[in-house]
């Protein structure tokens, strides 16, 4: 049998490895605890372009568009 769980969520700062829990939920989280930790990946910026640009597609069969192919647009 096992112990029924609880779930307490809260966002907090990791100082030299120790999490500290807010003041209100500190009695409920005593003693032996489960701890899964989330954390928000920071954005990476995509160099695609860059490599693209460097490195550009070749395919035989593109064709530019002409003026009158860009601006004919149907209704």
């Amino acid at each position: 049998m096992s112990d029924t769980m609880i779930a307490i969520e809260f966002q907090a700062q990791v100082k030299d490895g120790a999490i500290e829990a807010p003041e209100q939920y500190r009695e409920q989280v005593a003693g032996t605890v489960r701890v899964i930790i989330l954390r928000a990946e920071p954005w990476k910026k995509s160099k695609i372009i860059e490599r693209l640009l460097q490195h550009p597609i070749q395919d035989p069969a593109f064709r530019p568009l002409i003026c009158d192919e860009i601006y004919n647009r149907q209704r």
